[in-house]
């Protein structure tokens, strides 16, 4: 065993950098909630007009408590720890206990897919809640007006630019991110403090009595579905998780005490500006109030729209940058087919996949022009994130039973925040019809395909025609010394899967023994294992006793790149000097003192044949697979061979029972 395992450290250290990155990377989601949080409580209870003291105070108390009990409790205080080598995130958490029970996949879809369909949702979410904010600027407005096209063709020229400056990386403006996010959580707070102590009586709201009332009080005209529009406080939370590893679990927990209290002052401001002016004819008759932007002092009004756009491409681009990873993660675990990877800076993890990036674009786009308000958009926003966190929650209570947390300690934790967030699904779920439903169709597509690939691949694994290279050692031995076949390459490579007791494909030797006799010096069978481990870079050798045949096992992290070629020549290296394998000196070169042969990569390609018996729905999920596949890049680009000499074979697939000839031979008389 050769281990070459990058060393990524489950601790990042605490510093003043560290914690300005964190504030860049991680909290932009969740620090652009209070742009439509309040907006969304008050346009459900009828506006206004509807708002009374006991209503405010309850309104502000149930964010305090949903910040508290889902952000910092079960995320910061408890998610965190479930980190896979330093990583976090739904599929991490997945990798850690899928050995538990195999349904657990089926979560680990669920909420990656809804994780998705929230990269799409909340570039247009934040946007165009930001860019509406123009209307409280008088100026603005007596140009503009009521005229939502305007707003919509700038939300849209927005998230063009955002996207398509994706594929030459982020790592300069990254850099400010930082900064910017944490200037952005210093002015909620400051602009927050400045109407909170008009009426510091509002600290009363900590008290969780007033959230609790509020959902019972004939002054709810929406009752405990209020509690849709208050989940959107926390809709950050996941992408907290999600990030830990690009900044560690300490810088969060040190950085989440300020961003909390920015994010508490500026909603209790926002509730004390609605006391104030709760009786004011010029807001109560006011179009799309936002009590974020009408808070704002005298002479900052455009100051904040601005600033509050510049926070909304920051979240937007965590989100668009966490959903590279998060397919990416997917396409390891076998959950997605192979799409074209692409690393556009030096920055460490950072990465670009141009189908995803244009998939986003196209349907991000597709959700601005058909809700064209973000009000219509929210319903279908909180929907998505509230599946998620059922998820995580769900795998978590795994996680804790395997750290041996006694199983009533830890049913009882899970069951406590399963309840709230099932609760908060009910309350997402009423709005379905008012939009939820483009969420849940995004999610289902996107679960669609990764059913789709993961059924395939357990199909094609169950009936997976495999032989034994033991029965074929001899064979190819001879075949490799005889010299009256033309050598077709002095080094021959096979992809392959699991090589368990030795046992491969049989369509590779019929490739190498029977389509055409295939004479190399050395075949290599090569099988590439995602582990659980993120950053694992490690291989397995077997020789089977010969010079001649050699069998690799690369075992690879689900975050590294499975650059084929690149590993090949180290192994290649590290079996020529301990004499596994013979030197191959060649004659004609550029390289003098040249000891390691040409190589040649053998692709085989899989068609389903029409002589596959299989039942019905299985050969539909095989063919859909297949289907799915010719979007897939290509495997000579997935594992780095494009530079390579490589040939493509196609063979047909046959899975299931074979059809059967049933001829009968009649006398030449009878034709």
């Amino acid at each position: 065993m050769e281990t070459n395992q990058s060393s990524h450290s489950t601790k990042k250290v605490l510093t003043i950098g560290g914690l300005l990155v964190t504030m860049g990377v991680v909290y932009g989601d969740i620090g652009t909630s209070p742009l439509y949080v309040m907006k969304a409580i008050i346009e459900g209870n009828g506006g206004l007009a509807s708002l009374s003291k006991d209503f405010v105070y309850g309104a502000v108390s149930l964010v305090f408590w949903t910040l508290t009990l889902l952000t910092t409790v079960k995320y910061v205080m408890i998610a965190l720890n479930a980190d896979n080598q330093g990583e976090g995130g739904i599929f991490a958490l997945y990798t850690l206990v899928r050995k538990k029970a195999r349904f657990l996949i089926i979560p680990a879809m669920i909420g990656g897919a809804t994780l998705l369909a929230d990269g799409v949702l909340t570039p247009a979410v934040t946007v165009t809640t930001a860019i509406e904010g123009l209307r409280g600027i008088p100026v603005v407005y007596d140009a503009i007006g009521d005229n939502q096209s305007i707003i919509v063709w700038i939300t849209i020229g927005i998230i063009f630019c955002l996207f398509q400056i994706q594929r030459f990386g982020t790592e300069t403006v990254g850099r400010a991110f930082g900064p910017i996010m944490f200037c952005w959580f210093t002015f909620l707070g400051l602009t927050g403090l400045y109407n909170f102590a008009q009426d510091l009586s509002l600290i009363a709201a900590i008290n969780p009595y007033y959230a609790i009332r509020l959902l019972f009080s004939p002054e709810n005209k929406v009752g405990i579905f209020i509690l849709g529009s208050v989940f959107l406080a926390t809709t950050g939370a996941e992408a907290l998780y999600s990030d830990l590893g690009h900044v560690g679990k300490r810088n969060i927990r040190v950085s989440w005490p300020y961003v909390k209290i920015c994010l508490v002052l500026n909603y209790f401001g926002q509730a004390a500006w609605l006391l104030k002016v709760k009786n004011d004819m010029t807001y109560i008759q006011a179009d799309d109030l936002n009590p974020f932007f009408r808070m704002m002092p005298a002479g900052l009004e455009f100051f904040s729209v601005i600033f509050a756009t510049v926070a909304a491409i920051i979240a937007s681009q965590s989100l668009i940058t966490g959903s590279y990873t998060l397919v990416a993660e997917a396409i390891r675990l076998r959950l997605l087919p192979k799409l074209k990877i692409v690393y556009p800076s030096t920055q460490k993890g950072q990465l670009y996949i141009p189908t995803v990036n244009n998939l986003l674009f196209l349907l991000c786009i597709g959700v601005v022009f058909y809700f064209r308000t973000s009000a219509h958009m929210e319903a279908a926003y909180g929907l998505a994130i509230t599946v998620t966190m059922l998820m995580t929650t769900f795998l978590l209570y795994y996680y804790l039973l395997q750290k041996k947390v006694p199983p009533l300690i830890a049913g009882a934790s899970m069951a406590f925040f399963a309840g709230i967030e099932i609760i908060f699904f009910v309350s997402s779920i009423v709005k379905f019809l008012h939009g939820g439903y483009v969420a849940a169709l995004i999610a289902l597509m996107i679960l669609a395909v990764m059913l789709i690939w993961e059924r395939g691949n357990l199909i094609e694994e169950r009936y997976a025609d495999k032989v034994s290279l033991y029965d074929y050692k001899n064979q190819l031995k001879s075949l490799s010394e005889d010299k009256t076949i033309p050598m077709y390459q002095t080094n021959l490579v096979f992809l392959t899967g699991n090589l368990k007791n030795h046992r491969i494909g049989r369509e590779i030797l019929y490739s190498i023994l029977d389509k055409r006799p295939k004479r190399a010096k050395v075949y290599w069978f090569v099988n590439v294992a995602v582990t659980d481990d993120p950053y694992t870079e490690e291989y397995y050798v077997d020789t089977m006793g010969t010079d001649c045949i050699v069998n690799i096992q690369l075992r690879l992290g689900f975050r590294v790149s499975q650059s084929v070629n690149v590993y090949l020549r180290q192994i290649v290296q590290d079996l020529m000097r301990e004499g596994t394998i013979k030197p191959q000196p060649q004659t004609y070169t550029i390289t003098p003192g040249r000891i390691v042969g040409d190589f040649c990569f053998i692709l085989i390609k899989e068609e389903l044949s029409r002589l596959t018996h299989l039942k019905k729905f299985d050969r539909m999920i095989m063919q859909a697979k297949l289907a799915i596949k010719k979007i897939a890049v290509s495997p000579d680009r997935w594992f780095g061979l494009e530079f390579s000499d490589y040939r493509v074979e196609y063979v047909p697939l046959i899975i299931g029972q074979q059809l059967k000839s049933n001829l009968s031979r009649v006398n030449v008389k009878d034709f």
